[in-house]
């Protein structure tokens, strides 16, 4: 397992599908707040995983986001995650989703690495 040291960073943009809206809002299509969470976990476990080897892989055991706005259907979100804190095996990530400047959320993520066995 190669060192973990804050500033490990990873970013992608994801285009808004229907799939990543809440039913009940039909015909709208808006990111809802488990898929952005979901999305934001994701960023935050790539960015790690590379140095963690085959035997290793982190778990997510806190979240702390809030969710400002609205992203909608078609649109491209920027899905930010950054190692703020290591403190033994608890992985610390600021984490944000924007759209262009208008951030839709943002907050912190925390994850454990844990032994595959």
């Amino acid at each position: 397992m190669a060192e973990l040291k804050p500033g490990i960073k990873r970013t992608d943009e994801v285009t808004v599908t229907e799939e990543m809206s809440p039913a009940h809002l039909a015909p709208k299509v808006v990111l809802s707040t488990p898929k952005m969470i979901e999305l934001m976990e994701w960023a935050a476990t790539l960015s790690v995983q590379p140095l963690l080897g085959e035997e290793k892989t982190t778990v997510g055991i806190h979240v702390n986001v809030s969710h400002e706005a609205a992203a909608l259907g078609g649109e491209t979100v920027v899905v930010s995650s950054e190692l703020v804190d290591v403190d033994r095996r608890r992985l610390t990530f600021a984490v944000s989703v924007r759209v262009g400047d208008r951030v839709v959320g943002r907050g912190t993520h925390e994850r454990f690495v844990i032994d595959r066995d």
